[in-house]
């Protein structure tokens, strides 16, 4: 028993540790897109969207280490197994850069002009967005950042996902969709505009693993419509 228990506390502590390196690694990775392009610390709008992104974050990974270090643990996962997936996620990422790093060389350049309601109504969704996300996490443990079904794994009905079968995704649509315009800028819309498509291919391809592998999963697509967003898909 005390074997087992010292061995449980290692585990988490490196989990935490993990996390912390991962937390201050992208705040890292997201300083450089943003301020790098822009030649300048004094780029606002990137420092008022990092702050919504991370300050929450704190909140949500304190949250999570406390109550739930096993779901944790998933999203921790960054190798998937599926092979359409992979492309999907090397295209993804492809997009993210390219959007965080537009917005920069916008500032910088004077490309667009986005007045102060436009970001602050972007601001606004992306926080909303983050909140989504969190409220998913806590009904879903099972909700891990790659595509995976678990030997004890049951369907989530609860929650948003009486309402959307993906509701995760909805999340992250409504941060990253609306992070060009939180950074002040229209160009990278156009940079951002694949994601929705990935992620409609994402789901697709989620949906045929789930069905396969997860009991119960074909019955909850009877009974919950739509995959994305109530009334249209």
């Amino acid at each position: 028993m005390e074997e087992q228990s010292r061995t449980s506390n290692n585990n988490y502590k490196k989990l935490r540790n993990v996390v912390i390196f991962r937390f201050f690694l992208l705040i890292i990775i997201f300083g450089l897109m943003f301020f790098l392009p822009a030649g300048t610390i004094q780029y606002w709008q990137a420092w008022i969207f990092c702050g919504i992104l991370f300050i929450p974050m704190i909140f949500v990974l304190i949250y999570l280490l406390k109550n739930n270090p096993e779901l944790l643990e998933r999203r921790m996962k960054m190798k998937e197994k599926e092979k359409p997936q992979k492309l999907i996620i090397k295209l993804s990422m492809l997009v993210f850069i390219t959007a965080f790093i537009i917005p920069g060389l916008d500032y910088r350049l004077n490309w667009s002009d986005a007045p102060l309601t436009v970001i602050i109504i972007a601001d606004v969704i992306i926080f909303l967005g983050y909140l989504l996300f969190f409220f998913v996490l806590k009904e879903n443990s099972y909700a891990s950042r790659i595509i995976e079904v678990e030997n004890d794994q049951i369907v989530i009905s609860t929650g948003p996902y009486a309402i959307i079968r993906h509701p995760m995704y909805l999340a992250v649509l409504l941060i990253y969709v609306f992070s060009p315009l939180a950074l002040g800028s229209y160009w990278a819309m156009l940079a951002i505009f694949p994601l929705p498509i990935l992620i409609v291919f994402r789901i697709i391809n989620e949906e045929k693993v789930l069905i396969k592998k997860l009991p119960g999963y074909k019955v909850y697509t009877q009974r919950v419509k739509y995959r994305l967003i109530p009334f249209i898909w």
